[in-house]
């Protein structure tokens, strides 16, 4: 397990923060960290009343960080009305926390079937059978509604993406690295995007 108490210093990471993010995610997986992919999404509706979940990271690249979801769900109304969001992740066992707010928009249809085809069987027919965040009577009801979208594709080589689900990617526009140290002096690096780039700036604990 990588050390917890280490420090963070601006000569040692990279001016472009997604790379360094990169970076933090590969050395959590690396240390063994359980569910190193866990985050929370943070998003806010038009009225600015905000909910917060656990959903996991399914990637990052120079665009920005991905989650996939169904579309009608509540963090997708909110996205809707107010499309951006707050991401944390937190990892205990190596100190570290990522921190990031950015717009968000859809990925590309092509984009969430790639994701879509990889999935276990299972979570497709879930992912089609449930009207994430809407009451339902009891467990019975939602494992009909799973069985009922079974038999329905019975005969399909592949069960499809459903209209209502998909990718989302936030861009970030600030990016915060966390990382903690003995007597709560943590080494907290704030980077924000401007027109000219990114601008790195370091927070008192």
């Amino acid at each position: 397990m990588a050390e917890r108490d280490r420090e963070l210093r601006e000569s040692d990471v990279d001016p472009d923060p997604i790379v360094e993010a990169m970076k933090w995610i590969d050395e959590a997986q690396r240390a063994g960290v359980p569910d190193w992919d866990s985050m929370v999404v943070a998003t806010a509706d038009r009225n600015g009343s905000p909910s917060a979940r656990f959903v996991l990271l399914r990637g990052v690249d120079g665009r920005g960080f991905r989650f996939y979801s169904n579309y009608d769900s509540a963090k997708g109304r909110d996205l809707a009305e107010n499309p951006r969001a707050a991401l944390v992740l937190h990892w205990s066992e190596v100190g570290r926390q990522l921190r990031v707010t950015g717009s968000v928009t859809r990925l590309t249809s092509e984009e969430s079937i790639d994701y879509w085809r990889n999935r276990p069987l299972e979570s497709r027919l879930s992912a089609w059978a449930s009207r994430q965040s809407e009451p339902v009577a009891d467990r019975a009801a939602l494992e009909a509604a799973v069985e009922s979208v079974r038999e329905q594709h019975a005969d399909d080589d592949d069960v499809p993406l459903p209209p209502f689900w998909g990718g989302y990617l936030v861009a970030p526009d600030e990016i915060e690295l966390w990382q903690h140290r003995e007597d709560r002096l943590h080494d907290r690096l704030r980077y924000r995007r401007s027109a000219s780039g990114w601008t790195m700036e370091r927070l008192q604990p």
